[in-house]
């Protein structure tokens, strides 16, 4: 069996994170409005291909890193909201197994991995920046993504 192309992964990450929050299922906070939602419900992590961005989370100040190397995508972008760790966590451990990832063992200081396909995805609870902290972004996570 070979695995989905990533068109097909970002579409099935778009239909999944529209039916859950229609619901009102996830547990995740919901924007205001569904016009709100729509827009971020299409956003991915920049330089992840399918890694979707929960609603509420926003790219922080620092520019995504992104290399393509012949052993693999090393990725890492930095995304903050005012928004509880565990509810972060909640959405990803819910919406990655369905796109394929399965959850690598719990690492060191809550955070969180998932693997596919020889690579590894790591969520990383970072304390904000100065500028971020002023702007009440409670949470900020670093989404890595190496060659495994």
């Amino acid at each position: 069996m070979t695995a989905p192309s990533a068109t097909a992964r970002a579409t099935l990450a778009a239909l999944l994170l529209a039916g859950p929050a229609l619901a009102g299922l996830a547990g995740v906070p919901l924007p205001a409005t569904s016009s709100a939602w729509a827009a971020d419900s299409a956003r991915y992590v920049e330089g992840m291909g399918d890694v979707p961005v929960m609603p509420g989370l926003a790219p922080a100040e620092e520019a995504p890193l992104v290399f393509d190397k012949p052993a693999g995508r090393i990725a890492q972008s930095v995304m903050a909201g005012a928004m509880d760790r565990n509810a972060v966590l909640s959405f990803y451990n819910q919406t990655m197994p369905q796109l394929g990832w399965s959850r690598a063992p719990q690492r060191a200081g809550g955070s969180a991995s998932f693997l596919r396909e020889g690579e590894e995805l790591r969520l990383e609870f970072v304390e904000p920046a100065p500028a971020a902290a002023r702007k009440a972004a409670a949470t900020v996570v670093r989404f890595s993504l190496i060659p495994r």
